[in-house]
């Protein structure tokens, strides 16, 4: 439902919902807000102690799954000879692409000043973090022997043994330890003055003793805000060129590939914009239920719900153009093996998962142009879970068929990911439930200090009101 422009702060004069509510104060905002976390232990909604217990078991049961694997080795897996990627790198760029929707939103949109990301920005950072952690378990697994993941990084040793720099999977660690640990820096100073408005709010001295460390002193003093300022504005133009190489980087362990369907440049882009596309799908499947769950609808208004459902379509629409040059491309070829792998994929014995993605990531995006779908929250949820497996589909058809027939027919072999596969992707499910609940229940999961500047009070102080 569209609102008519009467002048209130973070209302859009072409008749867009407001980016909050009418009617909130700085002090009601803080209120509101802080509520979520200073409820008491004893008072902790039962929807979140089941969804903690969800997440915790099955997070149980990634800790089996890995224990299992540790014991037995690599061959618990479905992964077998030519298909010696499956599961794991599936999960592993799935996971990877979830993240980027958090560094969109709180670098890009803040350099382009866009009002709108308040709300959801100290959410999708969280999200990237836990989606980078979860990631993160695939590689050092997949060692074989992962008690020794320090061997990839170029730390001088008695061995005298350096990784090898022309492997693709080494960038991989370069790229993704970097952005872990940029967004991790992002994400916790961003949190700084929420972390001091809790602080003098806890009536807990436990509390209030683990929020004031937390908040590494902050007293709100102007020289403290004046640090912050150009400490966010670097890390958000460090950040901005990481969303676009971080994919772009793993797209180079396929296209540096012979395997037919991998090696075209059309991946770096692509892989990108799915990222971003499957980042906002997975920001909306938990934005959505969370909303009325903590009564914050005021601060996640219908104008959050538009834009996001925008970006969605938009990426979504890149995602269709890189599936059509790339069959395009196979064809202009001329080659026999890149024409094969298009046809294997059309009616091959992997047809249905390659028909099931073009629903889930093409068909399915395009009820967005409608605003009637954008803005029914039901509708957005369900369309959300469709790219969601949609985009896990993609990277299953890129990775599992294209190396199930390669170039010599007596080499071909179908692929299947056993129960040990669906355990410890459905481990790192729970792991990041886990961290995402304890996150929303005792950190703001929303942006205090910026929400409050919408408000008409903080428009005034500032002289802004016309």
């Amino acid at each position: 439902m569209s609102t008519i422009y009467d002048g209130t702060p973070g209302a859009d004069p072409i008749g867009q919902a407001p980016v909050l509510a009418p009617g909130h104060t700085p002090a009601s905002v803080t209120e509101r807000i802080s509520e979520v976390v200073n409820t008491k232990l004893t008072k902790t909604p039962k929807w979140w102690l089941l969804g903690l217990a969800v997440g915790f078991g099955l997070l149980n049961l990634f800790l089996l799954a890995v224990t299992n694997l540790f014991m037995t080795g690599i061959g618990i897996w479905g992964n077998n000879v030519p298909v010696g990627w499956g599961w794991d790198i599936v999960c592993f760029v799935w996971w990877i692409g979830i993240g980027h929707a958090g560094t969109l939103i709180s670098a890009i949109l803040l350099l382009l000043r866009q009002s709108w990301r308040n709300s959801i920005n100290r959410f999708a950072e969280a999200m990237t973090v836990f989606a980078v952690a979860c990631a993160g378990m695939y590689p050092i697994l997949h060692l074989g022997r992962p008690w020794l993941p320090y061997w990839l990084l170029p730390v001088p040793g008695t061995l005298n043994m350096w990784p090898n720099f022309r492997s693709p999977l080494i960038w991989d660690v370069f790229a993704v330890s970097t952005y872990a640990t940029i967004s991790i820096v992002f994400w916790y100073v961003g949190m700084l003055p929420d972390l001091a408005t809790l602080r003098d709010h806890a009536k807990a001295k436990v509390a209030r003793f683990a929020y004031g460390m937390a908040a590494l002193g902050w007293r709100n003093s102007s020289r403290h805000w004046a640090n912050y300022e150009v400490a966010s504005l670097l890390l958000a133009g460090l950040s901005t060129p990481l969303v676009l190489s971080v994919h772009s980087i793993v797209s180079f362990d396929f296209s540096v590939g012979i395997v037919p369907g991998w090696h075209t440049t059309v991946f770096p882009p692509y892989f990108v914009a799915g990222a971003v596309f499957a980042g906002f799908a997975m920001v909306l499947t938990l934005v959505l239920p969370l909303r009325p769950l903590f009564k914050l609808k005021d601060f996640i208004t219908e104008r959050h719900l538009q834009n996001m459902a925008k970006v969605m379509l938009t990426t979504g629409l890149i995602v269709a153009y890189g599936y059509v040059l790339e069959i395009w491309a196979a064809f202009y070829s001329g080659n026999e093996f890149e024409i094969f792998m298009v046809l294997n994929r059309f009616t091959g014995p992997y047809a249905v998962q390659y028909w099931l993605l073009i629903l889930c990531n093409i068909l399915v995006p395009q009820l967005l142009w409608f605003r009637q779908v954008r803005s029914n929250v039901w509708a957005l949820w369900v369309i959300a879970m469709f790219i969601n497996v949609g985009m896990w589909l993609e990277r299953f058809v890129i990775i599992v068929v294209s190396l199930s027939r390669d170039y010599v027919p007596s080499n071909w072999a179908m692929y299947h990911g056993t129960k040990w596969d669906i355990a410890v992707f459905a481990g790192t499910i729970g792991l990041f439930l886990t961290l995402l609940l304890l996150f929303i229940r005792f950190l703001p999961a929303l942006n205090m200090f910026e929400m409050r500047v919408l408000t008409p009070e903080a428009t005034k102080a500032h002289g802004e009101e016309k």
